[in-house]
């Protein structure tokens, strides 16, 4: 008769949970040889998001052992919930799946203020193309050019994805610190459609890094179609006139919130990672070929071509300003959850 007290224990332990462990001890050229990899994106088509992530998937399955065929998949939603509840309870761990995360997330894990079914401090960061400098931006017939233009008045609209980043939460920062009353519509799915309601008249500004209207709507830069009245992030060339969130603040109280809901992002950029679980030495080969990608020659003409700045983020360093943001004080943390929803 048989019997599980038969099997010799190595066997067992092979079947723990139910999943054999003969895949866990390939390498990863034996792994990725022949596969498929999902590349997961938060946003819709012809964001910023959207545009990093098509670009390396054109280009990582070289640097990856194996040379597996990956493709790029649009999942938009909730500021980015969306996709990291999936990337985190649904998706394979066995590296056949990873993401380019919106940026976002792990104030709002932190400060709490969705019940989020995900963990960014399990994800597996692999890292970015560059930092991003946000912005505050509002289009030329609005008129307004100035911060100050926008206050004392309750007609200034302005768009958004959702109420869990960036988009959101910097309009509603000058709101509290420099005087406005801007009022945020939500339920774009994506940069692109924000973009198109500005054209169409149906806002007035949005919330969106300088380095995505480079590489989206260079040409609004050009022709002073839009009007950049703040930032946060690093001051880039150019904006010696323009404030930064941090000007607005009053103690050092107020600079930690405007660092942890505004500037962390931008410390992350677009950040990739795997999901929890994925065995180590495919994360460290996820890792190498990112870090190949971002020196590969073709890459780079590629990158230049779409106007992409390359300053690579390691994983590490994603790694380390993630935990930072989720350590925040709890005195922070309180004051930062009217900026998140």
């Amino acid at each position: 008769m048989f019997s599980w007290k038969t099997l010799p224990v190595a066997l067992l332990c092979s079947y723990a949970g139910g999943v054999p462990s003969v895949g866990l001890a390939q390498t990863p050229d034996q792994f990725f040889k022949g596969k498929t990899l999902n590349l997961l994106i938060p946003t819709s088509q012809g964001g910023e998001y959207d545009t990093q992530a098509r670009l390396v998937s054109r280009h990582i399955s070289r640097s990856l052992p194996g040379g597996p065929l990956v493709i790029a998949q649009n999942m938009p939603g909730a500021g980015g919930v969306v996709m990291a509840n999936h990337f985190y309870n649904l998706a394979p761990r066995d590296g056949t799946t990873f993401g380019i995360v919106y940026n976002g997330l792990p104030t709002v894990q932190a400060l709490g203020v969705q019940k989020v079914q995900f963990n960014v401090g399990e994800f597996n960061w692999l890292g970015a193309i560059s930092p991003t400098v946000e912005t505050m931006a509002f289009w030329g017939t609005s008129g307004i050019r100035r911060v100050e233009d926008a206050r004392g008045r309750d007609d200034v609209v302005v768009g958004s994805a959702g109420t869990s980043g960036i988009t959101y939460s910097f309009p509603m920062l000058l709101n509290e610190f420099a005087g406005t009353r801007m009022r945020v519509v939500t339920g774009y799915k994506g940069g692109n459609e924000i973009n198109l309601a500005m054209e169409r008249g149906e806002i007035m500004g949005r919330s969106n890094t300088l380095s995505s209207w480079r590489t989206t709507r260079p040409e609004w830069l050009a022709n002073n179609d839009i009007v950049i009245v703040a930032y946060a992030g690093p001051r880039p060339k150019g904006f010696e006139k323009i404030p930064s969130l941090e000007d607005f603040a009053k103690s050092e109280d107020d600079r930690a919130l405007i660092r942890l809901v505004a500037s962390a992002g931008s410390r992350l950029g677009r950040p990739f990672a795997t999901p929890p679980g994925v065995p180590g030495p495919r994360v460290e080969a996820f890792r190498a070929a990112f870090a190949a990608v971002m020196a590969d020659p073709e890459f780079l003409k590629e990158a230049e071509k779409l106007r992409v700045e390359v300053d690579p983020v390691s994983g590490l360093e994603l790694e380390r300003v993630v935990t930072e943001v989720l350590a925040t004080p709890d005195r922070v943390r309180e004051r930062g959850k009217p900026f998140f929803k």
